[in-house]
Protein backbone atom coordinates (compact mmCIF):
# COMPACT_ATOMS: atom_id res chain seq x y z
CA UNK A 1 0.00 0.00 0.00
CA UNK A 2 0.98 3.64 -0.58
CA UNK A 3 1.37 5.66 2.26
CA UNK A 4 1.70 9.43 2.18
CA UNK A 5 1.85 11.88 5.23
CA UNK A 6 1.47 15.32 3.91
CA UNK A 7 3.42 17.80 6.52
CA UNK A 8 1.47 21.15 6.07
CA UNK A 9 3.60 24.08 7.41
CA UNK A 10 1.80 27.31 5.20
CA UNK A 11 -1.14 29.31 6.88
CA UNK A 12 -2.27 30.17 3.03
CA UNK A 13 -5.24 28.03 2.60
CA UNK A 14 -5.09 27.86 -1.67
CA UNK A 15 -2.20 25.96 -0.74
CA UNK A 16 -3.60 24.04 1.87
CA UNK A 17 -6.61 23.24 -0.74
CA UNK A 18 -4.03 20.96 -2.13
CA UNK A 19 -3.28 19.05 0.46
CA UNK A 20 -6.74 17.94 1.50
CA UNK A 21 -7.79 17.35 -1.88
CA UNK A 22 -4.78 14.89 -2.37
CA UNK A 23 -5.17 13.28 1.09
CA UNK A 24 -8.99 12.51 -0.29
CA UNK A 25 -8.08 11.31 -3.51
CA UNK A 26 -5.90 9.23 -1.93
CA UNK A 27 -8.15 7.82 0.29
CA UNK A 28 -10.69 6.88 -2.40
CA UNK A 29 -8.09 4.92 -4.08
CA UNK A 30 -7.19 3.26 -1.08
CA UNK A 31 -4.12 4.61 -0.31
CA UNK A 32 -2.93 6.49 2.99
CA UNK A 33 -2.82 10.45 2.62
CA UNK A 34 -2.44 11.52 6.22
CA UNK A 35 -2.01 15.00 6.95
CA UNK A 36 0.07 16.37 9.75
CA UNK A 37 -0.52 20.48 10.46
CA UNK A 38 2.90 21.88 11.48
CA UNK A 39 4.07 25.59 11.05
CA UNK A 40 1.66 28.54 10.89
CA UNK A 41 -0.72 26.04 9.03
CA UNK A 42 -2.02 25.37 12.71
CA UNK A 43 -3.48 29.08 12.50
CA UNK A 44 -6.34 27.39 9.63
CA UNK A 45 -8.08 25.52 11.53
CA UNK A 46 -10.22 28.05 13.31
CA UNK A 47 -10.61 29.65 9.65
CA UNK A 48 -11.12 26.22 7.97
CA UNK A 49 -13.96 25.39 11.07
CA UNK A 50 -15.84 27.87 10.04
CA UNK A 51 -19.48 27.16 8.13
CA UNK A 52 -18.55 29.95 5.59
CA UNK A 53 -14.86 29.05 5.00
CA UNK A 54 -14.38 27.90 1.43
CA UNK A 55 -12.52 24.79 2.57
CA UNK A 56 -14.79 23.58 5.09
CA UNK A 57 -16.36 21.15 3.55
CA UNK A 58 -13.20 19.64 2.64
CA UNK A 59 -11.51 20.38 5.74
CA UNK A 60 -14.22 18.38 7.10
CA UNK A 61 -14.36 15.14 5.20
CA UNK A 62 -11.18 14.84 5.78
CA UNK A 63 -11.52 15.17 9.53
CA UNK A 64 -14.46 12.88 9.70
CA UNK A 65 -12.44 10.58 7.82
CA UNK A 66 -9.83 10.70 9.94
CA UNK A 67 -7.12 11.59 7.66
CA UNK A 68 -5.69 14.46 10.02
CA UNK A 69 -2.98 13.16 12.22
CA UNK A 70 -2.71 16.11 14.41
CA UNK A 71 -1.18 19.75 15.07
CA UNK A 72 1.86 20.68 15.93
CA UNK A 73 1.47 21.46 20.01
CA UNK A 74 4.42 24.05 20.32
CA UNK A 75 3.57 25.33 16.95
CA UNK A 76 -0.36 25.60 18.16
CA UNK A 77 1.11 26.68 21.53
CA UNK A 78 3.00 29.57 20.22
CA UNK A 79 0.87 30.32 18.02
CA UNK A 80 -2.38 30.74 20.18
CA UNK A 81 -4.75 28.66 18.50
CA UNK A 82 -4.21 25.44 21.03
CA UNK A 83 -8.16 25.98 21.98
CA UNK A 84 -9.45 25.88 18.39
CA UNK A 85 -7.24 22.69 17.67
CA UNK A 86 -8.84 20.99 21.01
CA UNK A 87 -12.27 22.11 20.13
CA UNK A 88 -11.98 20.33 16.66
CA UNK A 89 -10.75 17.19 18.27
CA UNK A 90 -7.84 17.32 16.33
CA UNK A 91 -4.75 15.77 18.62
CA UNK A 92 -1.99 18.06 19.88
CA UNK A 93 1.60 15.79 18.48
CA UNK A 94 4.97 16.14 19.11
CA UNK A 95 7.39 13.95 20.19
CA UNK A 96 10.27 16.32 18.94
CA UNK A 97 11.02 18.65 21.26
CA UNK A 98 7.00 19.91 21.13
CA UNK A 99 7.12 19.55 17.11
CA UNK A 100 5.89 16.41 15.02
CA UNK A 101 9.02 14.15 14.00
CA UNK A 102 8.68 12.73 10.21
CA UNK A 103 11.25 9.96 11.19
CA UNK A 104 8.45 8.53 12.56
CA UNK A 105 6.15 8.37 9.67
CA UNK A 106 9.62 7.63 7.81
CA UNK A 107 10.46 4.67 9.89
CA UNK A 108 6.71 3.69 9.33
CA UNK A 109 6.80 3.52 5.76
CA UNK A 110 5.44 6.99 5.02
CA UNK A 111 6.65 9.16 2.00
CA UNK A 112 6.59 12.46 3.61
CA UNK A 113 5.70 15.22 1.03
CA UNK A 114 6.27 19.23 2.83
CA UNK A 115 3.74 22.04 1.89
Amino acid sequence: MNKTVFFAFRDNPLCFIHVLLNSLDMAQKGMEGKIVLEGESVTLVPVMAEPSHFLHQLYTKAKTQGLIVGACRACSTKLNVVEAVTQENIPLIGELAGHPAMSAYIEQGYTVLTF
